[in-house]
């Protein structure tokens, strides 16, 4: 009798213990997900917020505008604070947000229905100037006849890939819309001037010759605000400065010109020299014919 009476108050207390263990779990609350943003360079789109978790977890939803929610594999109870969004928002053009879920442990259950989360802002990774176009790369050549100059664009690579796992270039993905900004000068001079071109080959003709000239390109997005429409810039290149005559450097017209001119002042330099010549000699024959004869 006295076993059982102990079993059963072991199990009245083994009960009580669930339940309040049970409400003490229901009523944890975890902190909401804060500083929630976007970044994106080249269309490899990030989703990014803090703090860190200590004992709970954060999943993502993600969601197209009017659209059912998402989930990704990689972003269900992690406990990073960063999720990979790149391949899931197959729509470039379409406006997109994101619910961070403050959660359990993963191997940990809880009776919340609801639990806390944080909305991200809307987010279009085609429109959207949080998408950064990355440091372009190019080559200078110079034609034979040191007439043009010519600069060949890479199209970045971005982090997206098409139907046949190709990867996409920055030109795929915005077409048209890309052009690129040449800023350039003289290698010896801090005067710039700017070039816009809708081709990744970039022409200059109006260089002098044989004249090292130096450059940075840099993408150019016109349908975006003023102040978001270039990407990063490139590093500096310059061309070669090569030894030329001087009838390259400034042609035979100008040559000719200069030529002339100096014939001009070097002749105007000999009519003034003999007229100050004839002056003086008319003034001392002057002075000889005025002076008195002398006595015989």
């Amino acid at each position: 009798m006295e076993s059982y009476r102990e079993t059963r108050l072991h199990m009245i207390v083994f009960l009580i213990g669930i339940f309040f263990t049970r409400a003490c779990v229901s009523e944890i609350t975890f902190p909401k997900a804060q500083n929630v943003a976007w970044s994106s360079i080249n269309f490899k789109t990030l989703l990014t917020w803090s703090p860190k978790p200590t004992n709970y977890s954060y999943t993502v939803e993600f969601y197209q505008i009017g659209q059912n929610r998402e989930r990704t594999r990689n972003c269900i109870k992690s406990v990073e604070t960063e999720c990979d969004l790149t391949s899931e928002l197959k729509d470039l053009n379409a406006s997109y947000r994101a619910d961070i879920l403050s959660e359990p442990p993963r191997g940990v259950n809880s009776d919340l229905i609801e639990f806390p989360h944080t909305t991200s802002d809307r987010f279009s990774p085609y429109n959207d100037t949080v998408t950064v176009i990355g440091r372009p790369e190019f080559e200078v050549e110079v034609s034979s006849d040191k007439r043009k100059t010519t600069l060949l664009v890479k199209d970045l690579p971005t982090a997206l890939f098409n139907e046949h796992n190709e990867r996409l270039t920055i030109r795929d993905v915005f077409k048209d819309d890309l052009q690129y900004k040449v800023i350039y000068r003289k290698a010896k001079s801090t005067g710039k001037k700017e070039k816009i071109s809708k081709s990744s080959t970039i022409d200059l003709t109006d260089l002098d010759r044989g004249v090292s000239y130096c450059f940075n390109v840099q993408a150019y997005l016109a349908y975006r605000k003023a102040d978001k429409q270039l990407g990063e810039l490139s590093q500096t290149k310059c061309s070669p400065e090569e030894d030329s005559s001087i009838f390259e450097q400034y042609g035979v017209g100008v040559i000719a010109v200069a030529i002339l001119i100096i014939i001009l002042a070097i002749s105007a330099i000999i009519i003034i020299i003999v007229l100050c010549y004839k002056r003086r000699k008319n003034a001392k024959n002057t002075e000889k014919e005025g002076q008195p004869l002398n006595d015989v």
